[in-house]
């Protein structure tokens, strides 16, 4: 049995060291958070399709076309 128990230990990587990973946390934890673990493929497809129509009322929303 050793006698000394050594534990590193790293802290979490804020990507931009300047707050972002507080804010990513923070947005993890709602309730409305998006996760594919919860939810089977019909699910997801659904919450997607209302999320793109909430995105299409946005007064700045465009879309491409080829012509």
């Amino acid at each position: 049995m050793p006698l000394f128990h050594h534990h590193i230990a790293f802290k979490k990587i804020d990507p931009l060291g300047d707050g972002l990973r507080e804010e990513i946390e923070q947005e993890q934890l709602e309730p409305e958070a998006i996760t594919t673990f919860d939810e089977d493929g019909e699910q997801l497809i659904e919450r997607w399709r209302k999320i793109e129509q909430d995105i299409e009322k946005d007064p700045e929303w465009f879309t491409f076309t080829d012509e």
